[in-house]
């Protein structure tokens, strides 16, 4: 049989896929954790698959494997890691508690928790429909995924290193479930700091900032993460905010300033 150079060989690249497994792998992690109720341990498998989910991309460009196969097997992954797992581990820490109340309050629940993970899928759809057409070189557009299951695992994993039960914090876990999951869907644009390349000069504060920062999550590993993916979601609609109260201002200003002759 005579060998075609023009056929394309089939296969699959291994190492940034190796990563992408380890995404999925923490997510299955995360919910066999909640369910025996080790919600500590589930934080650490959904904080393990935002690591390999970071670096599976990064590691496809460096070695310039990145293909389509590599695209959807990583939004897969992503779903169950950062929708799926993310909102089954608020279900099972304080969600669920809901059903102690009244029936519908209970249903409200498990409601809650399936529109962050409908959500989730729908954002995930809609960035691999924006990335098909090469608009992702910008902000995002909507709260990201991983961002989005940070604030909702922060928040059981810091309320577990307090010892707090779930069903205490049922009204804020209810608030961040659905607030996060309506920021995914959202036209809010996010910053996605990927203009920022560790190779150039910054002033020195920069480097007592970050210092900082890494020193406090030593201290206080679930409360520095939860707060800081907190603020960076709230940031989307404060900036929001900002630029359309300065857009107004600026139009009223405008029409007061009289015509020059």
């Amino acid at each position: 049989m005579e060998f075609d150079p023009g056929r394309r060989r089939r296969g699959i690249y291994l190492l940034p896929n190796l990563f992408t497994t380890g995404t999925l792998f923490g997510g299955f992690y995360a919910v066999i954790s909640a369910v025996n109720g080790k919600f500590d341990h589930a934080s650490y498998g959904i904080l393990g698959a935002m690591i390999a989910d970071a670096l599976d991309g990064r590691i496809a460009r460096l070695t310039k494997t990145a293909s389509d196969f590599g695209k959807e097997y990583d939004s897969l992954c992503d779903m169950v890691a950062f929708g799926l797992a993310a909102s089954f581990v608020m279900f099972a820490y304080s969600l669920n508690h809901l059903s102690e109340y009244k029936v519908f309050l209970g249903q409200l629940g498990w409601v809650t928790a399936f529109a962050y993970t409908a959500c989730a899928a729908l954002r995930l759809a809609r960035f691999n429909v924006l990335a098909s057409r090469g608009e992702t070189k910008g902000d995002f557009f909507g709260l990201p995924s991983p961002a989005a299951a940070a604030v909702v695992f922060g928040f059981v994993w810091s309320m577990t290193e307090l010892g707090v039960r779930g069903g205490t914090v049922v009204v804020p876990a209810v608030i961040l479930t659905w607030g996060a999951a309506i920021l995914m869907v959202s036209n809010i644009r996010f910053a996605s700091f990927k203009q920022v390349t560790l190779a150039e000069r910054v002033p020195f504060r920069y480097l007592l900032f970050a210092m900082g920062l890494f020193a406090l999550f030593l201290m206080y590993p679930p409360h520095t993460f939860f707060i800081a993916f907190l603020l960076y979601a709230l940031s989307g609609p404060a900036m929001a905010l900002y630029r359309r109260t300065a857009q107004g201002r600026s139009l009223t200003s405008g029409r007061d300033t009289p015509p020059r002759l």
